[in-house]
């Protein structure tokens, strides 16, 4: 069926609801709109589903997420009953729909005999992860779009470690749902008839307690200095709660939030974009900053998983910390106090994904510490802990990627920007009493490991043409690859998606330079783009940022070359 019978069929259709039908009829005569509301399925992967909200096949709308949930809960149903009864732990967050969504996440669950513990009100991504962990549960579901434009909304998928589900998972998902092209094949159960039976119960508070004591668990150092200025804003998420909670009770006395981002607002009316990766977010925090004379100033997205961070310089200016200068301050800050502390592991584990700074190799080798690679997203990077748990050797100590996530210890399996937020601030004030900014301890850093330049580049590329476009041009580059950029021999590509790695399948290609720089471009999962990640390094950072920007111009033009 293409996309105008599908189209006709949902318009036409009893069994969908009239604000649907209001929307499509709305959009009748704008083909292209059709179009890109129902030429594909929205996309399950191992990042869930995400997408913008609205009438389709291909958006977030109950329809697609009951969906969704039918194609989950056949998958638990497979594991018999013992599964079922362990049941699925269901978050959500700030977004439009948010809570709509997770009821009819339960509903279904519900209608299929699976259990469901679901929170009675907004919270973090680590929450969610963590209440998996500790329920016990076989699975669970967040709602979110973690960092994405007002307009979108998702659904993440997690297994019963508390990590977001792996490819296996997702492709038996993906084929259950395909049994369900009749929308009203799938099963629903009344939620508060589910409540009555009992197959839907509300998480007691007491978990968030519980929660709270293991955030503060991972305080390392606690001579520091608590008078450290520090500016916080949730940019209108879900973390202003628990960030402050924890900051307030680490002592830290000169805690100052962002009072226009301070409650939740789905529009995210003041921000726009609620990414705290684009320096902009910043802009509000700056101006507080200033006001206040503050050192540090933190962010957390959305869903508050990620964690962004500015510092003032010797000017008195606010500056961004990219991912990857944060994730190698932290390695270098939690290695060096743990071992002051006598308390290294003899057999640690820093983890990062591949299209992260390699800055963290000599930092971590220094300590005698291991650095495992994995790809992209966090699920990655807790299967590593995973696997340890499972033949009892290896402890995970701290893991990060590049786009600002990061967390240390295990107890959660997901980046988590509260106890991100908390270990930043720590080290903010035990260099502090140093007389050291993180700028300086930065630089210390260079010069003893060598000057590593670090960007991300996104190139998007929306709708149908837009995702054909990305195709061509990853197929362009295999068929005919780079052998020599910027003067530099290429000296090995590694292709994720048909070389032999050790780690699964992806659509990624990595070019390693003669210098032990590298690039890579990789296709987004959850967003209409494909990104260009640069790894350089050399002997001072301006000749670094200078081989970072020759190197990023000569990857563009060819592929503004590729048609």
């Amino acid at each position: 069926m293409d996309y105008k019978n599908i189209y006709e069929n949902w318009l036409n259709n009893d069994f969908f609801d009239d604000e649907t039908k209001d929307e499509l009829k709305k959009i009748e005569n704008d083909e292209n709109e059709i179009e890109d509301r129902f030429y594909q399925e929205l996309a399950f992967g191992t990042a869930g589903l995400r997408g913008k909200i609205g009438a389709g096949t291909n958006r977030m709308n109950q329809y697609t997420v009951a969906k969704a949930s039918q194609g989950f809960a056949d998958t638990i149903n497979e594991m018999g009953e013992d599964a079922k009864k362990r049941g699925v732990t269901i978050c959500y967050d700030v977004r439009h729909k948010s809570d709509e969504f997770s009821k009819i996440t339960a509903e279904v669950f519900a209608a299929n005999g699976i259990k469901v513990n679901i929170f009675k009100e907004i919270q973090p991504t680590p929450v969610c992860s963590y209440a998996i962990r500790k329920l016990k549960s076989i699975a669970g579901v967040m709602i979110t779009a973690s960092h994405n434009p007002r307009e979108y909304n998702g659904y993440k998928a997690y297994g019963s470690d508390g990590s977001q589900i792996l490819e296996d998972t997702a492709v038996k998902i993906q084929n259950y749902m395909k049994d369900y092209d009749d929308y009203s094949k799938i099963k629903r159960l009344d939620f508060e008839k589910a409540m009555d039976e009992g197959l839907i119960s509300w998480i007691d508070d007491s978990l968030i307690e519980d929660y709270v004591k293991e955030v503060l668990e991972c305080t390392i150092n606690d001579d520091i200095d608590k008078d450290v200025k520090i500016v916080y804003t949730p940019l209108n998420g879900c973390g202003n709660k628990l960030v402050r909670r924890i900051l307030d009770k680490r002592g830290f006395k000169n805690i100052y939030i962002v009072e226009q981002q301070e409650n939740p607002d789905p529009d995210f009316s003041t921000v726009g974009y609620p990414n705290p990766e684009d320096p902009k977010a910043f802009k509000l925090s700056e101006e507080l900053g200033y006001e206040k004379d503050a050192e540090l100033l933190l962010a957390t997205d959305p869903d508050s998983d990620r964690c962004a961070v500015e510092v003032k310089d010797k000017d008195g200016k606010y500056k961004f910390l990219t991912g990857n200068q944060i994730g190698s301050l932290l390695t270098n800050y939690i290695l060096t106090a743990l071992k002051e502390n006598n308390e290294l592991p003899k057999d640690g584990a820093i983890v990062k994904s591949i299209v992260s700074t390699d800055l963290v190799k000599p930092i971590s080798k220094s300590f005698g510490v291991d650095v495992y690679e994995v790809l992209t997203g966090f699920k990655n990077i807790y299967e590593v802990a995973n696997k340890f748990e499972q033949v009892g050797k290896g402890e995970f100590i701290f893991g990060f990627e590049e786009s600002i996530g990061y967390n240390y210890k295990s107890f959660v399996r997901d980046k988590d920007a509260v106890n991100s937020a908390m270990l930043i601030s720590e080290m903010t004030a035990y260099y502090k009493k140093q007389g050291k900014s993180l700028l300086d301890v930065l630089e210390n850093i260079y010069e003893e490991y060598g000057y590593y330049s670090n960007e991300v580049q996104s190139i998007v590329l929306e709708g149908l043409d837009g995702a054909k476009k990305i195709k061509r041009i990853m197929e362009a580059i295999r068929k005919n690859p780079i052998e020599k950029i910027i003067g530099l021999n290429v000296e090995k590509i590694v292709d994720y998606q048909f070389d032999d790695t050790g780690l699964s399948k992806s659509n990624v290609l990595k070019y390693y330079l003669e210098d032990d720089s590298w690039f890579v471009l990789r296709p987004s999962g959850t967003e209409p783009k494909i990104k260009l990640y640069l790894n350089v390094i050399d002997n001072s950072m301006e000749k670094s940022e200078e081989k970072k920007s020759k190197l990023k111009e000569e990857v563009n033009k060819i592929i503004d070359q590729i048609d």
